[in-house]
């Protein structure tokens, strides 16, 4: 799942996924498990694969990915 990081305030990022791969930005990939979320979480990925210093919220990620998991 690709997903981009927008800018909610200075220094705050929100991470939003971007199914369609239409969003300005540079963008990461996530499989869609949860497992792969908490991990990427706690070894602080999502800002060396934006390449972006500042707190992430994922939120919105982890809902998509649990309604994907809840999907199948």
């Amino acid at each position: 799942m690709r997903f981009v990081a927008i800018e909610s305030s200075p220094d705050q990022f929100t991470a939003v996924p971007d199914p369609a791969r239409k969003r300005p930005g540079r963008g990461a990939h996530l499989h869609p498990d949860p497992a792969c979320l908490v991990l990427a979480e706690r070894k602080r990925a999502f800002g060396r694969a934006l390449r972006l210093t500042g707190v992430f919220d994922s939120g919105p990620l982890a809902e998509v990915i649990a309604a994907v998991g809840t999907s199948q």
